[in-house]
């Protein structure tokens, strides 16, 4: 069985594909918990939009730092280290918010979880594209759609262990997220790594000469921001404003944002020969535009949980997409290209989240106010795509 393991590049991507599970983990376990944080620590929204603050700034650094360690140290004990760290910040929600100051204690998680998916974010991508698969750019949209799944996965199983056990003992379902990565660091101990380029070992200084880079470096910030703006902010989106019930609002919140997003992905990885990558993005990034109006403006809660859903059907491709095209017109940028993208993505996971929170906080706490300023990125992605068959 572990020789099949070690000589199967499936299992690469199978290992992969959970290091996407971590990474929805890692992303969207603590806003499940916003509300029950401000409760019961009484904390504020500003501090509750700080969590998500410091988990992608943290991530961004770690991306920077990537771009000259990973080729280095090597791509599996990088990513080995990338899942216990993630393992400790997930786990350590169950108990380090209860014997320190607790916010310290959420912050000190969300940093080490954090560390972990910045690493996960910049080399699972690379590795998948590395093993030797046909359609480069649906292998890409199908690994990224297990992000989707994921997360779809982590919150109906939160809300059933919600609904059986009780929020009190989130501290238990918090140890129970661990295993997911901690599994997965001895999968990832046995699968065959491919060399991720000839040019594997390109600098941050040569990707920084092209000039199509930055087009890329927007979109990917862009990218991060229409989905994260309204994925991080969806369950109390739906609770605050709508009006809905923590259980149906978590259901109809960030699970059916995850449900279209993935469902995005997988068609558009079934049909990525037949829809080019760039109409695609345009189509998307204005049914965007549309869906964060609806979600803001629209009169009833009816219309703006369905913009809050056909939003995350219309930011599916947009990072995996952006990820696919960089990878086919700068073919030997290398890990530095990879670990600046995706600086570049958590930049826009950080800052489009953080643009609702502050925004909201301005209006009283009215969470709809907010949302209607993150319709500005996927117009940005309209221009960037554009822009990119004018930039050689």
């Amino acid at each position: 069985m572990f020789k099949k393991i070690r000589e199967s590049y499936e299992h690469t991507i199978y290992a992969s594909y959970t290091g996407y599970i971590t990474q929805a983990i890692v992303n969207n376990f603590a806003p499940l918990l916003f509300l029950t944080f401000s409760a019961e620590y009484g904390l504020g929204l500003d501090k509750i939009t700080l969590i998500t603050t410091i988990n992608f700034l943290v991530q961004l650094t770690v991306d920077l730092l990537s771009a000259k360690l990973i080729d280095r140290i090597g791509y599996r004990k990088c990513i080995m280290a990338a899942h216990i760290f993630a393992a400790m910040g997930i786990g350590g929600l169950a108990f380090l918010p209860d014997i320190t100051e607790p916010y310290t204690g959420i912050m000190i998680c969300a940093v080490l979880y954090a560390i972990g998916g910045g690493i996960i974010e910049v080399m699972i991508s690379p590795i998948v594209e590395a093993c030797p698969t046909e359609k480069k750019e649906a292998a890409m949209s199908l690994l990224h759609s297990f992000y989707c799944w994921g997360q779809v996965f982590l919150v109906a199983m939160s809300v059933l262990f919600f609904a059986v056990f009780g929020i009190e003992n989130r501290r238990i379902l918090a140890l129970l997220w661990a295993i997911i990565p901690a599994a997965n660091i001895f999968y990832f101990s046995l699968v065959p790594i491919y060399p991720i380029t000839e040019s594997g070992h390109s600098s941050v200084r040569a990707v920084l000469k092209q000039k199509k880079f930055y087009v890329f470096a927007v979109l990917m910030i862009c990218a991060g921001a229409s989905e994260l703006a309204m994925s991080q902010w969806a369950s109390a989106f739906a609770e605050s404003a709508l009006g809905l019930s923590k259980e149906l609002g978590d259901l109809m919140g960030p699970c059916a944002f995850a449900v279209f997003m993935g469902t995005a992905r997988a068609l558009y990885g079934k049909f990525s020969d037949k829809i080019s990558i760039e109409k695609a993005m345009y189509a998307c990034a204005a049914l965007c535009t549309l869906c964060y109006i609806i979600a803001a403006a629209a009169p009833s809660a009816v219309l703006s949980l369905i913009g809050c859903g056909l939003c995350g059907f219309s930011v599916g491709i947009f990072w995996p997409g952006t990820f696919s095209r960089a990878a086919s017109d700068m073919p030997n940028g290398g890990t530095a290209m990879y670990a600046l993208l995706a600086l570049a993505g958590d930049l826009g996971c950080s800052g489009g989240p953080t643009l609702v929170g502050f925004a909201a906080e301005a209006a009283g706490g009215d969470l709809k106010s907010g949302l209607i300023y993150a319709a500005a990125f996927p117009v940005i992605i309209i221009i960037g795509t554009y822009l990119l068959k004018k930039v050689k």
